[in-house]
């Protein structure tokens, strides 16, 4: 529905919002909890408000470690997974979360024994940042179509982490389940920092190169004529792909983490219009998406992965009929 002249559609004023809405949450909660400066009080007021309805929720540190950690995901997800679902580049996301796979079991044979998944997440950082270079070189330097040298890091990654499983004994100190499946316990204080800043360089380079990776996303042979540095810019998409599938995995898994890049943005992308709106919308998607699937998956006892992308998937339905109507 077209807007009035000079007023704004309803839309539009829903979008802004939404989203203004959830810049003061991230600013006044999320972050502070973050970066452990959040008040006492607010987390015993916290309890006290979920007893009120009948629920135990606000009580334990580790499900605001959760609900925090899946704030930023549900927000750093879609900002990339808009450039990659319109650039077609879906799998780009399930390939780097199992070279994140290959991280963690490296960093389980290094620091299996201190026991310390803040430092598994970094080296699945430095792993993913690694395998999505390459993947990026594969694509530069060979003839192959672009996903023939994605399928090939998609499963040699895994193979080099099933390698490293068995080098290292197995995976003694951790559960592997937890970030095959995910697990909303494993989201202490240290990985809720990471997210936390990995979130804010993520929005940060988005921000600044939005310009150039529009452009390269939707012409990229016309971004070469303009003397963009393609290359470059292609490299940090990835990279930070990268960055968003080891952050997202403690909640998500490996196995379906490619989901938060792909969903909301693909339901925010069938009732918007403009690349802009439907980037805020895909955030709003992911947030409420991940919010909606750890509430129900700690009522009901569920895997918190599943039902987050569950949740993404319905909105993404009701967004087809939406956008069909």
């Amino acid at each position: 529905m077209s807007p009035p002249p000079g007023g704004r559609s309803t839309t539009d004023v829903v979008l802004a919002a939404g989203t203004a809405t959830l810049a003061v949450a991230v600013l006044a909660v999320f972050v502070p909890i973050a970066v452990g400066v959040m008040p006492a009080a607010f987390f015993e007021y916290g309890c006290l408000a979920s007893r009120a309805v009948g629920s135990e929720f606000g009580c334990y540190g580790f499900l605001w470690n959760t609900v925090t950690t899946g704030v930023f995901v549900g927000i750093a997800g879609p900002a990339i997974g808009m450039f990659l679902v319109h650039r077609e580049m879906a799998l780009i996301g399930e390939t780097l979360a199992h070279t994140a796979f290959a991280g963690v079991a490296l960093g389980t044979v290094l620091f299996g024994v201190s026991g310390w998944d803040a430092q598994l997440l970094l080296v699945a950082v430095a792993v993913a940042v690694v395998g999505a270079l390459g993947v990026q070189a594969l694509v530069d330097r060979t003839a192959s179509h672009g996903d023939v040298p994605i399928a090939i890091v998609l499963t040699g990654s895994f193979a080099i982490g099933t390698l490293l499983i068995d080098l290292g004994g197995g995976f003694a100190f951790v559960d592997i389940n937890s970030y095959l499946f995910g697990n909303i316990s494993i989201t202490d204080d240290r990985s809720v920092t990471l997210m936390a800043l990995l979130t804010a360089a993520v929005v940060g380079c988005v921000a600044v190169a939005y310009r150039p990776l529009l452009f390269i996303t939707f012409d990229e042979e016309a971004a070469r004529v303009a003397r963009l540095n393609v290359p470059v810019y292609n490299g940090l998409l990835v990279v930070l792909t990268a960055v968003v599938v080891v952050g997202a995995m403690q909640i998500l898994g490996v196995i379906l983490v490619a989901a938060m890049l792909v969903v909301p943005a693909a339901a925010a992308s069938l009732v918007l219009d403009g690349f802009r709106s439907a980037l805020y919308g895909s955030v709003l998607v992911g947030v409420a998406s991940v919010l909606s699937g750890i509430g129900l998956s700690w009522s009901y006892g569920l895997r918190p992965g599943a039902t987050i992308v569950v949740v993404a998937i319905a909105i993404y339905l009701l967004a087809v009929v939406v956008g069909e109507g």
